[in-house]
């Protein structure tokens, strides 16, 4: 009896271990980090801390940058509101601007999408995880005469239950992830995290009602689509790929390919010439680490995908770090020669310009 019990007891502790490894191995935590990038880095302090999402409208060059104080937020609930910052990309020494409407009292961005209508009017999209209610939110906005309009805000609790990101494919119309099944904090949560459990989702909504259109993600964060809109990219963070679905005709998604990359993909941000730039956290606990204290650093890392047709791609890691620089970063999005870099906390963001 005692050698059955001593048995099973060296086999569950030999189980525990193993899927110790595997999660030590899947974070990252044994990756080795070479520092490396070619350009210039020009860091651009931010009067709000935590550029977590960035998109630039091609035609005029206008980057639209999320920001949110989570930690001074996660001690004070709503003590900073956030906001939405602009950078014009087409002037040799860009500078900052706040084009928060100043109605917008529970602002705290997260994902930001653009979309551009057949009559020329841009509207930004934006996630809100408002906090004097917990509540989610997401705010439309049209920018008109170099400001920001708010015009209204869609609110789903039933099936926007975490969101993270999303992208815009109409006036009205958007794709949502949730990067978490179980909405609120707890162990439940926390396993779906560190287990890398395959239960995230991606939502449609039509301007009327929401619809699951995409499911058993691990950690669905960023979101894009091809420029002819027939194709959804979803980052898979802790399954570390991109997801690739094809839409069809009543923006249901069905799943085309995988691209594995062995890293935290995060934001996805798609360039004039078709190729994703990608956030990435290749060390996730690390990652969690510097969440949880500003003194820890979590290295920042940048890929860019070329899609060539369907089964070919090519992968390019352009720029990593080890996180003493910067730490955390979420999101590149490019014009022309110049790439602006996010993060979930930093004060600050990089602006990185090519070399010819």
């Amino acid at each position: 009896m005692k050698k059955a019990i001593l048995i099973i007891a060296t086999t569950i502790l030999l189980i525990s271990m193993i899927e110790v490894i595997k999660i030590l191995f899947t974070a990252g935590t044994f990756k080795t980090i070479n520092p490396h990038f070619e350009g210039t880095l020009s860091p651009q302090t931010l009067p709000i801390a935590g550029p977590e999402d960035i998109t630039i409208d091609p035609a005029s060059g206008i980057a639209f940058i999320s920001v949110d104080d989570r930690r001074t937020n996660q001690n004070t609930p709503n003590k900073i509101n956030g906001a939405i910052l602009v950078m014009d990309m087409t002037h040799s020494s860009p500078t900052l601007r706040n084009v928060t409407p100043p109605t917008l009292t529970d602002f705290h961005p997260h994902g930001i999408s653009l979309w551009t209508s057949s009559e020329g009017k841009v509207y930004l999209f934006a996630i809100n995880h408002r906090q004097k209610i917990y509540q989610h939110a997401v705010e439309r906005f049209e920018w008109k005469d170099d400001q920001l309009i708010h015009l209204e805000s869609i609110i789903d609790m039933t099936h926007m239950t975490s969101p993270n990101d999303l992208v815009a494919i109409g006036e009205r119309s958007f794709y949502v992830t949730n990067d978490h099944y179980y909405p609120q904090p707890g162990l439940a949560r926390l396993l779906e995290e560190y287990l890398q459990r395959a239960i995230g989702f991606v939502n449609f909504y039509d301007g009327q009602s929401f619809k699951k259109v995409a499911e058993d993600i691990a950690y669905p964060n960023g979101i894009n689509s091809s420029a002819d809109r027939s194709q959804i990219y979803v980052a898979s963070t802790t399954g570390r790929n991109l997801l690739i679905y094809d839409r069809l005709p009543d923006h249901s998604l069905v799943y085309k390919n995988q691209i594995d990359l062995e890293t935290g993909v995060d934001n996805i941000e798609v360039d004039s010439n078709g190729a994703l730039w990608i956030g990435c956290h290749p060390q996730l606990l690390k990652f969690t680490a510097h969440a949880r204290d500003a003194t820890k650093f979590s290295p920042s890392q940048i890929l860019k995908v070329t899609i060539n047709h369907d089964t070919q791609y090519k992968v390019s890691e352009v720029f990593l770090n080890d996180g003493t620089e910067y730490s955390g970063s979420t999101v590149a999005a490019a014009f022309k020669n110049k790439i602006l870099i996010g993060s979930v906390f930093e004060p600050s963001l990089l602006l990185w310009e090519l070399n010819p």
